[in-house]
């Protein structure tokens, strides 16, 4: 199974920021994987990992925010959908570059 963590944390305040920080590298210690900005993901064995996941993160959670969890199967996940668009680069890779001293 996996869990996913999306979260909307506010950063207006210095001790929201902290807040922040510090949640996001609870995270990142306990095993989560970023996949984008505010979402994270990590791979529990079983239900009952999963229901420990959920109650360290409820444990770790700032006071302000929104914090949601979801738990989806290998299958599940296995049939997720990835979009990637085009990759530019700004590196030329051409006679262009060449610099001739």
């Amino acid at each position: 199974m996996r869990v996913f963590v999306f979260f909307d944390l506010p950063v207006l305040t210095t001790e929201q920021r902290r807040a922040y920080v510090k949640f996001r590298k609870f995270l990142l210690k306990s095993g989560f994987m970023m996949m984008q900005e505010s979402v994270y993901c990590k791979l529990a064995l079983n239900g009952t990992a999963v229901q420990a996941i959920v109650e360290n993160v409820h444990k770790n959670s700032p006071k302000e925010g929104l914090i949601q969890l979801l738990s989806v199967t290998e299958k599940q996940y296995a049939k997720m959908d990835l979009i990637v668009g085009e990759v530019r680069s700004e590196v030329l890779d051409s006679d262009e570059r060449l610099v001739v001293l």
